[in-house]
Order: C-alpha cells, then structure tokens, then sequence
C-alpha cells in the first residue's frame, strides 16, 4: 500500500509518499495554501492506494483514525477555533487530495488520540461541572502522533523494554509540548484545551496567568480578538526576542549579544526544564529522556542547556556525541542514570501505520 501523508504543521505543509515497507518514496515541504503543488505532487506520485492527514484536533468525537466523509469533515471544521494555526490548514489539505484523488480512500489521524489515555485526575480542569459538561472542557493534549512514534523509536535505541518503561517525550519545533509514557501508554502531556497551553513556543505564549487575560480584556480595554491574536501570534520566542521567532534566528541575536534573545532563551529553557520535572514527578522517575522536532534534533546547544539542569534525575550528556549527533542517536554520558536520545520526528510513518490499520 503506497500512502499518500499530508501533515499541516504551524509553519508548512510537509507531504509524502510511504511505501509498503515504511519507505520514503517521496517528500516535499510547501507553503499553506499551495494547493498546486498539493495536487501536482499527488499526480507525480500516482498510483496511490490512500492518504493519512495529520489532524491536530479530534475533540472528544475522535480518539481513533477516522474514515474521512463530509460529516467527519463537518464535525472538524467545528473544532477549527480551538487550533486556528493547524485545523483549517488541514482541512483545506483534505478537501484537495479528496479532489485529486477520487474513489481512494482519505483517514484523519489525530494528534489528541494518542492522549485518550489520560487519567480524570491529568485530564480534568477544575472548573464548574457544568462548564465540564455543557462544553466538553478538559485537558486533550496534543502532538501526540510525534509523541507516540518518538516514544517508541527510544526504547528500541535504548533497548528496554515497554512493559514498565517510563520514557519522557519533547517535542521541540515551532510548537512544543512534552509528554509522558508508561508503558506506551500517554499518561500527561504539556499542551490543554488547546495547543496554547505548556511550553514557551516560537510564537505561542504557553500557559500565561489567566487572571493577566482577565485584566487585559477587563481593565486595559484590549480587545479578545487581539488578545488571542497575540498570544498565538505574536508572543513566545518571537516577542521576547524581537524577531520572528524561529530559535535559529534567536540564537544567533543571542550569539551576537543581543539581551532580549538571551532572555528568551533562558526563559525557554527554564519552563522546558519545569516541565521535564513535572513529566517526571508523575512517572515517579525517568528512563529515557527524548528530544525530537526541529529543534530538538538540530540544537545541540539547547539539550545540552536543558540537561544541565537535570542532573537530579539522572540525564547526563557525552558532549562529543550530543554534539555530533544527527538522526536518530543516544547522546548519554556513560554514567548517567537516564539515557537521553535524539529521535528524528516521523509523524508521516506513524500516520501510514495508522491508515494501513484503519483500512485493514
């Protein structure tokens, strides 16, 4: 079965083909929109037995690929305003293969299913009941189909093996979040309701007092449109540092000097640092640490930022091999209690896994 995965991220559309045995026929990365070369690399690479589309938000309609139809695209569309940086994207990614490709089947593949498995007491919000209720409010958590590939692909490097295993994920790229693994299962997760929630993003704020929302919109006259434009848009990385956000570009102001780049760095590496510790406080201690994304497989500089800070529970670095490394590779120190590997993101092989199951 050769298939077809679109994968609307923050900041592009990444699409291949994946062969039978998980090979990569063919890639390529275009802008949101082009849907030109959508279709043309979709009639390049013809035949195609079906396409995988990477849906950030299932809701709580979907915990499991889905057979896409116009009512499963209806009931997306709904839940467009809870990830307004990834859902339309992926929508418009789905209506135009559907369109390029007639008669062959289309699946959406859900970064929030993989996190199904959360207890009430990591997945609930304490909130009035009602609000619970009436509006399905809680904690979904997302990237989860980069979480559930990287977590496995660790302990196959490490050789441990599932059963038992407490493995903690960070997924590190223009959105970031941070998941923990018992046993394969996802057992917490950074991101919420939405892809705001956890870590210092390139442009996303992360958790922020909702309170300071409250007094914005309250007492300072900023308007919900703005707020929520800036928060998505125009904070992170971007907004401490003074330029677009992308870390390539804040570590170079940083290397040059530049104070507010420093800053955005160190901020980000103290939340990411905090929530490692708090992925590992509910695994009650960590086996395998995992760097994946774009920044966490080509910022050397950072995981060893990051590692230093973690020393109490057991990560510890070979600088020659963090420094080195490239695609999948563990980077630990010998000595440390807690191996740490850097995992190359492969949400389209875990999508081809996903559809190759949906389908039978």
């Amino acid at each position: 079965m050769r298939v077809l995965v679109v994968n609307a991220g923050s900041s592009s559309l990444k699409i291949s083909v994946i062969g039978r045995e998980e090979e990569t026929i063919a890639a390529a990365s275009v802008a949101h929109g082009d849907t030109g070369a959508l279709i043309q690399f979709t009639a390049t690479h013809a035949p195609l037995d079906a396409s995988g589309h990477r849906i950030v938000h299932g809701g709580q309609d979907f915990s499991a690929p889905a057979l896409i139809d116009d009512e499963v695209i209806a009931r997306l569309e709904a839940l467009v305003p809870l990830a307004p940086l990834h859902q339309q994207v992926a929508l418009d990614g789905v209506r135009t293969t559907m369109r390029a490709l007639p008669g062959v089947p289309a699946v959406a593949c859900f970064d929030t299913a993989f996190h199904a498995t959360l207890d009430r007491a990591a997945s609930t919000y304490a909130i009035p009941a009602a609000w619970r209720q009436r509006w399905g409010l809680r904690r979904f958590g997302f990237h989860g189909l980069s979480h559930q590939w990287a977590s496995r692909r660790a302990l196959e490097l490490t050789g441990r093996a599932e059963a038992g295993s407490r493995v903690v994920t960070c997924h590190l790229g223009a959105g970031a979040s941070l998941c923990a693994v018992r046993a394969g299962r996802s057992v917490d997760t950074t991101m919420g309701f939405t892809p705001l929630e956890g870590l210092v993003m390139n442009t996303r704020s992360g958790t922020v007092d909702p309170g300071m929302i409250l007094w914005l919109i309250r007492r300072a006259g900023v308007d919900s449109a703005e707020v929520e434009e800036a928060l998505d848009r125009r904070s992170g990385l971007a907004a401490l540092s003074g330029t677009d956000g992308d870390t390539r570009h804040v570590m170079a102001a940083a290397a040059a000097g530049d104070d507010g780049a420093r800053l955005a760095i160190a901020v980000w590496v103290h939340r990411l640092r905090q929530s490692i510790g708090a992925m590992a406080a509910t695994l009650g201690g960590v086996d395998v640490l995992v760097f994946t994304g774009g920044i966490g497989e080509h910022e050397p500089l950072l995981r060893a930022e990051t590692a230093a800070g973690l020393g109490f529970l057991g990560v510890a670095l070979d600088a020659g091999a963090n420094a080195a490394a490239t695609g999948d590779a563990d980077v630990s120190a010998t000595e440390a209690g807690c191996r740490t590997v850097v995992v190359t993101a492969r949400e389209d092989r875990q999508i081809a896994r996903l559809v190759r199951a949906r389908l039978g």
